[in-house]
């Protein structure tokens, strides 16, 4: 689809991501994992028994061990350490917290500022030879890109925030009360989890097991079903087990969701795939890259192990030289040749930064006359190709990626409830402003319409109240 203006002509520097000032711990208390059997209700199995001693792990994790600049980890945390948190306090982090041992958050990674080189880069209004990818629904194509919102040149915002006046205990009387005697109360839980941030909420969930000697994960999932449930449930997990399980349940069982093993590898900071990484080993006992290499193959295997080390280079600095060098190796690899050399790909897309992807993109379309994305579409097919294109677009424009995946999960018949919710949730203190900013602007509809008329009920009125509609 087109809309006057577009394709725009060009995409500004994206700094701020995510924003300064945004970063939380969100501290489980001992004993609140594993959550109940049976979750999410559809299509989802059992969480695996939690070892003991807590989330994430028996003893917590080892004693911050640090790692190296960017560009020089070797892709795993050093035996008996684990990662610092770049402009956290010492001792913060995954280890031991002062006095005190287990699990002492999952704090947000660093304020990145992603500032691009000089020029624009041109984005095709098409697909190359008007073919149409196969990841989108009915053969209709995404609309293009838009130029970022002005708001969005500052940074980016979430739409829920820590409420002011907190008071957990209050909180928890509130959410008993909703689901004792005959009935729920379902409007008091939204109004309470709708408007708590992931911290306070794990707060809550620990005054209630103190107050009601009860685990309120397993009273809620006796209130709830269906969406609604695996709504509630999502919001109350801690953003990196949020990650680390929806992966683990994208590849057990027949099957394998690769759109959600793309989403989330592909977009996440190199601290937050060091979390999950770390997260799925504590709590579900598994190497991630060993299920990967089990359930994917080929060149797609290949992008995800590269996603998993957590190794991109995030220096902010723009090389032009070496963004001259890589596209004329990628034209080379490529459109310049007989067949595709997928490594030079792979190593380039797996290894620079977002900013000198950007120039890296900017100075192909000037060798190539073609842009990188379509290249990669004429290149590539299936996963593979899913893949490289989300990273490019995220180092374009990361919230008109969201945007685009929240428009395919309601557009045509049925809706993808698992990716409206994972997304919704994941993005509700990052980025969801822009993101809804961005939707309006690519598909001349508010993100908050189409939820309207994609789902009902509590199941509804919850995901209206954390979009801020």
């Amino acid at each position: 689809m087109s809309y006057p203006g577009y394709p725009p002509t060009g995409y500004p520097a994206f700094p701020g991501y995510p924003p300064a000032g945004q970063e939380s711990s969100f501290p489980p208390p001992a004993g609140q994992y594993p959550y109940p059997a049976g979750f999410p209700p559809m299509g989802g199995g059992a969480y695996p028994p939690a070892p003991t001693g807590g989330f994430p792990g028996a003893g917590g994790y080892p004693a911050p061990g640090g790692y190296p600049a960017p560009g020089g980890y070797p892709g795993a945390p050093p035996p008996g350490g684990a990662p610092s948190y770049p402009g956290a306090s010492p001792g913060q982090g995954f280890g031991v917290p002062p006095g005190g041992a287990g699990f002492s958050g999952y704090p947000q990674p660093p304020a990145q500022s992603y500032g691009g080189g000089p020029g624009q880069i041109q984005i095709p209004g098409g697909f190359p030879g008007g073919q149409i990818p196969s990841q989108y629904p009915s053969g209709q194509a995404p609309a293009p890109y838009p130029n970022q919102p002005a708001a969005m040149v500052q940074g980016t915002q979430g739409t829920i925030r820590p409420a002011a006046n907190f008071d957990a205990l209050k909180d928890a009387e509130v959410l008993r009360k909703a689901m004792k005697g005959f009935g729920t109360d379902e409007q008091a839980i939204v109004d309470v989890v709708a408007s708590r941030s992931n911290d306070q909420r794990q707060k809550i969930k620990a005054a209630f097991k103190t107050m009601y000697g009860k685990d309120l994960i397993k009273d809620l999932k006796s209130e709830l079903s269906g969406n609604m449930e695996e709504l509630i449930l999502a919001l109350f997990m801690p953003p990196t087990y949020y990650d680390a399980w929806s992966l683990r349940n994208a590849m057990k069982g027949a099957g394998t969701q690769e759109r959600v093993l793309i989403e989330i590898l592909c977009t996440r900071s190199n601290q937050q795939i060091r979390d999950i990484v770390n997260c799925y080993r504590s709590e579900f006992g598994r190497d991630i890259e060993k299920d990967i290499r089990s359930d994917t193959s080929g060149h797609f295997e290949r992008l995800l192990v590269s996603m998993c080390q957590g190794n991109r280079d995030e220096n902010q600095n723009v090389n032009h030289q070496m963004a001259q060098e890589d596209a004329q190796r990628l034209y080379q690899a490529g459109e310049g040749k007989l067949g595709t050399d997928e490594s030079s790909f792979n190593m380039v897309l797996a290894t620079r930064s977002f900013p000198q992807l950007r120039a890296t993109m900017e100075a192909y379309s000037r060798i190539a006359n073609r842009d990188l994305l379509s290249s990669i579409g004429r290149e590539f097919s299936g996963n593979v190709e899913n893949g490289l294109k989300t990273i490019l677009q995220c180092a374009l424009n990361r919230p008109a990626f969201f945007a685009e995946r929240l428009y395919y999960s309601m557009r045509g018949a049925g809706t993808d409830d698992s990716t409206l919710v994972r997304i919704v949730v994941t993005r509700s203190e990052i980025d969801l402003v822009q993101v809804k900013q961005t939707f309006a602007q690519m598909y001349q509809k508010t993100l908050g319409t189409m939820i309207s008329s994609d789902t009902s009920g509590d199941y509804r009125r919850l995901l209206l109240a954390i979009v801020g509609q």
